[in-house]
């Protein structure tokens, strides 16, 4: 299988053009000091994903998506910062705190699967 036919890949890619349709649309200052941050974490969900699967033994794999897990955890948070600051409305919060919260149950259930076998990627 590859790396682009995973739905955990292809939702991690999503979430990270959600977040920058929004945050391209911010003033200087916000796209500055969180928008760069957002966009960063969110965009690494994905890269680590990438990175992960590039590897060939399943332990280094494994750290990778712990690395993705990481990186979307950072990116609601920055999310909640800019909701606080009033850089995002409530119901696009609500929309990206769904798509981080289904993207979260799939990595955590790919992160699983991770090492069932010693052969990944084939």
């Amino acid at each position: 299988m590859k790396l682009e036919e995973l739905q955990v890949y292809e939702m991690a890619m999503n979430l990270g053009e959600s977040v920058w349709k929004i945050v391209t649309h911010w003033d200087y200052l916000a796209k500055d000091t969180i928008g760069k941050q957002v966009i960063r974490s969110a965009d690494s969900v994905a890269a680590n994903l990438s990175e992960g699967y590039g590897r060939f033994h399943f332990k280094d794999a494994k750290n990778f998506l712990y690395y993705s897990r990481g990186s979307l955890f950072e990116t609601k948070t920055w999310l909640v910062k800019a909701k606080n600051r009033n850089l995002i409305s409530d119901e696009n919060f609500q929309s990206l705190e769904k798509e981080i919260n289904n993207l979260s149950v799939k990595l955590n259930n790919y992160i699983k699967s991770i090492g069932k076998t010693e052969k990944q990627n084939e």
